[in-house]
């Protein structure tokens, strides 16, 4: 009997009306948002959207943003086929290829000024990352020969600058011409270590997206070395992720970040998929419950999930990117691991994004609910961090899901 088969009639029908929800979310709402608030009258983007709306012109544009709008409108494109997103996916990839592609050294630029003139020229891997994700997802939806294009130059540049050869793994940064750098940090929040499971986890997002669409043989080598490193290194034995590593993956921090471990569950499974070695596929596949489970622990009663823990200190804000990796997670692990307490917490979360978290006054979600209950307001609505791709990828991943089996 199939995983499908072993579904029940009220799961099933529970999936379909959820998928019928982040639908309507992603058409009326999220996507809408950043096609008439977030593009400027030269048909580029602007840098940011303080979280009391108010439109900052002048904010540096950051290319992850950049990259993940690309990202959430290609893939928006493929599924739903409205011309609209195609627009402007191919509005973020003439951005990229334009502005953010370094066309003397390689790589990308972190970050623009607001007239479009190089800001940051540093070489962040993650950024780099998150580009080749979005071009590689162009190329799946449209077959774009010139996206594909740079998504390999990227590739080879991440592979002949960043990648240990003697211990295996990605540093984290280097300056414009591909020098090391002092400060590694992708945000001032992290350790400034010289390798990190934040980077690992979505240059494997990228790497599995750019295998769809390019069968080449170093980058399945590539992708079968990054699971390995998961499995070796990150994944601690209590199901949570090791976060900050130095040269030789040790790690002496005591963090757990319950966003962070929720959204590498069916990542690494989705990587695994993707690569089709069964070997390793057995070999992820019995780590995600444990994974899921460690998560859980910071899933609250009314369906949020809290957002880390820092030794004996806990943050209990429910951030809007976690609550989307967490309905994504649960949904994963009932669709391929038959646990039906899955199904259960994916909707309870999202009725908790539905009362929490979306802005129903303006668009768009909220960064995050504070402990005491509040909306936070000081983040940004949409700009360097705050992003359509993972609250627009949650609604994608559950339409395209219960899409093959209803």
């Amino acid at each position: 009997m199939t995983a499908i088969e072993k579904k029940t009639s009220a799961g099933l029908l529970a999936s379909k009306g959820l998928a019928a929800g982040m639908k309507r979310e992603l058409t009326d709402n999220i996507l809408p948002y950043w096609m008439n608030k977030m593009c400027d009258s030269e048909g580029r983007f602007h840098g940011r959207i303080s979280g009391m709306e108010a439109l900052d012109a002048e904010a540096p544009v950051g290319g992850i943003m950049t990259a993940r709008i690309l990202w959430t409108f290609a893939s928006a494109y493929r599924v739903l086929g409205a011309p609209e997103y195609l627009e402007m996916a191919l509005k973020a990839k003439d951005i990229l290829i334009k502005y953010f592609y370094d066309p003397e050294f390689g790589g990308t630029y972190w970050s623009l000024n607001a007239d479009y003139t190089p800001l940051d020229t540093k070489k962040q891997i993650y950024a780099i990352a998150f580009t080749i994700y979005g071009l590689a997802e162009l190329n799946r939806a449209t077959g774009d020969a010139e996206a594909l294009e740079y998504a390999i130059k990227l590739f080879h540049a991440i592979e002949e600058h960043s990648f240990d050869q003697e211990k295996d793994g990605y540093f984290e940064a280097f300056t414009r011409t591909w020098d090391p750098i002092e400060d590694m940090r992708l945000s001032e929040k992290d350790a400034n270590e010289s390798k990190t499971m934040n980077t690992h986890l979505h240059v494997i997002e990228a790497y599995a997206c750019l295998y769809r669409v390019w069968k080449d043989p170093l980058l399945e080598t590539r992708l079968l070395g990054l699971l390995n490193i998961f499995d070796r290194y990150i994944l601690a034995d209590n199901g949570h992720l090791k976060l900050f590593f130095d040269d030789d993956w040790n790690c002496s921090y005591d963090i757990f970040s319950y966003g962070h471990d929720i959204e590498a569950s069916w990542l690494l499974h989705e990587a695994a998929l993707v690569l089709g070695d069964k070997d390793m596929l057995a070999r992820i596949e019995a780590r995600v419950p444990y994974v899921v489970a460690a998560a859980s622990e910071g899933f609250t009663p009314e369906g949020g999930m809290i957002y880390e823990k820092i030794g004996e200190e806990i943050d209990v804000d429910r951030h809007w990117w976690v609550q989307a990796e967490a309905v994504v997670g649960y949904f994963n692990l009932w669709e391929h691991f038959g646990a039906e307490e899955g199904l259960e917490n994916a909707l309870h979360c999202w009725e908790y994004i539905k009362a929490q978290i979306i802005d129903k006054e303006n668009g768009e979600w909220f960064w995050s609910v504070r402990a005491d209950g509040t909306v936070n307001r000081d983040d940004d609505k949409a700009g360097f961090w705050k992003c359509p791709y993972h609250n627009g990828r949650m609604c994608l991943e559950i339409i395209e899901r219960t899409s093959r089996f209803i």
